[in-house]
């Protein structure tokens, strides 16, 4: 049985250990192998697109603007806990500390929910594009561009604040053991002595106003998408508007599909196991994934590779005569 550890002044737990993934040593040096490699794509392949969008002249628009964004997100949002999930798939009892706890739960909280917010901008800029293409230039100016992501990241700031200082206040008087890799809310908070039904009040509340203004968003964006895109007489030029929203398309359905099965389906039929999966592909994989998605479905993304790989080839040539 696990040991808990108080600070004998107030009987307050002073760390947690986490369940991990398995308890199999063997199984845990394969995950490790794993997700390391996991790690390092998420690293070069958003780095890769930073870089990629920042050098080409080309992507320089309201939209790559957003996916840049969205890239340095990622590689803040995987780091927030991916690097304490390897060092514990190495280690017999995974601890974390109280602050390390409560600090991991707050970076990770604002991350979590400025993507969602920029996810939404994402879509409203699809929307400007399809169906106001002659105004989109004026109406997604710099300076809008800017305001739209300084107000998702003041939204991810207030939402984790407000979680996390709500957690402050609980005392863990034991057991001490999260049962997930990660510090999330509902795991720490069933560890609590106190009360938390203001804890779970402000989840529902701010989680649901988060989720449901992100996701009405997004909605209402690509049905207006659709319906101008219905009209276009020219199969080329339809074609052309979806392949310009199928790469954001898979990235939301990815992401929100990851966060409703761990957050709002029924209590009574939660699982542990799939709950944990589907955090590990929600934390671990999302983040690698995007810029795969957006590298390989987007043309102006490809055009803008092959053009730098045709430059640095006529470099080479020329440095060659």
């Amino acid at each position: 049985m696990e040991q808990v550890t108080y600070n004998h002044s107030v009987k307050q737990v002073t760390e947690f250990i986490l369940t991990g993934l398995t308890e199999d040593s063997k199984l845990q040096l394969v995950l490790f192998g794993t997700f390391s490699a996991v790690y390092a794509l998420t690293m070069v392949g958003n780095l890769s697109m930073i870089i990629l969008i920042r050098i080409s002249p080309s992507l320089h628009t309201p939209m790559y603007f957003f996916l840049t964004s969205l890239s340095f997100l990622d590689i803040c949002y995987s780091s927030c806990v991916t690097p304490k999930f390897l060092s514990n798939l190495l280690k017999e009892k995974k601890i974390i500390s109280y602050e390390g706890c409560l600090t991991q739960l707050y970076f990770y909280t604002i991350l979590a929910t400025t993507e969602c917010y920029v996810l939404a901008v994402m879509a409203y800029d699809r929307y400007v594009a399809i169906c106001s293409p002659l105004l989109y230039m004026m109406i997604m100016s710099q300076r809008k561009c800017v305001q739209l992501l300084t107000i998702s990241c003041i939204s991810g700031i207030i939402n984790a604040f407000i979680h996390t200082m709500a957690a402050a206040r609980l005392s863990f008087c034991g057991p001490n053991l999260i049962k997930s890799f990660y510090c999330e809310g509902p795991p720490l908070f069933a560890l609590s002595c106190s009360d938390i039904s203001l804890n779970y009040l402000l989840v529902f509340v701010f989680v649901g106003f988060n989720l449901i203004t992100t996701s009405l968003t997004i909605l209402t964006s690509y049905t207006y998408i659709l319906v101008t895109i219905l009209k276009i007489r020219s199969a080329t030029s339809r074609r052309k508007a979806f392949s310009t929203c199928t790469s954001h398309l898979m990235v939301i359905t990815i992401f929100y599909g990851c966060l409703s099965f761990m957050y709002v389906q029924p209590s009574s039929r939660q699982n542990i196991y799939l709950d944990q999966i589907a955090s590990v592909f929600y934390v671990v994989v999302t983040p690698m994934l995007n810029p795969l998605i957006y590298s390989m479905r987007n043309q102006e993304v490809r055009g803008a590779f092959r053009n730098i790989l045709e430059r640095k080839f006529h470099a080479q040539q020329i440095s060659y005569l």
